[in-house]
Formats: structure tokens, C-alpha cells, sequence
């Protein structure tokens, strides 16, 4: 009477989207950093700098262009170069 039990399923990390506020798996988010070059997006996730994270959503990524929140939830204020990045990495 030797039964295999199920594999335990770790538990993903989960993540906030800066702007919509919804929680979510880590891995469906996108991560964007505050490097000391700027703002990057960072699909690793593991570039290191402040990070914060946005979902799928275009009217997240459009939110995040337009209003100061990105850049509070990153503490820096966000440049015409860092908001034309955001808008060629927008899915």
C-alpha cells in the first residue's frame, strides 16, 4: 500500500502592479528598474536598482507614462527618455 502522494507546488512569488494595484505571479508581471543609468525594463527581473512592477495591461503601461506614480513607486522622476522607453517596451 505504497501510494505516491502529489508533488508539492511551491507557491509563486507574488507582485503588485504600481498602478492598477492588482497582485499577481511575479513571472506576469513586468519588472522596471531605476538604474543609475536611467529606467530600464527588465524581463530577468533581476537587474539590480529599485524595481517596481507593471501587468499586461496597455492602459497600465499608458498610465505609467502619463502620471507621477511609476516614478514615485521607482523615487526618481521619470525623463522623456524613460517614458519613450516605456512606450517601445509596452506589450
Amino acid at each position: 500500500m505504497n501510494q505516491q502522494q502529489p508533488a508539492k507546488q511551491r507557491p509563486q512569488p507574488q507582485r503588485t502592479c504600481v498602478i492598477c494595484g492588482e497582485k499577481r505571479d511575479k513571472r506576469s508581471l513586468t519588472r522596471v528598474v531605476n538604474t543609475e543609468t536611467g529606467l530600464r525594463v527588465d524581463p530577468s527581473g533581476k537587474l539590480d536598482g529599485r524595481g517596481a512592477y507593471l501587468c499586461e495591461k496597455i492602459s497600465c503601461w499608458e498610465q505609467a507614462v502619463r502620471s507621477p506614480l511609476l516614478g514615485k513607486a521607482l523615487r526618481m522622476a521619470l525623463t522623456d527618455i524613460d517614458r519613450k522607453r516605456l512606450i517601445e517596451a509596452r506589450p
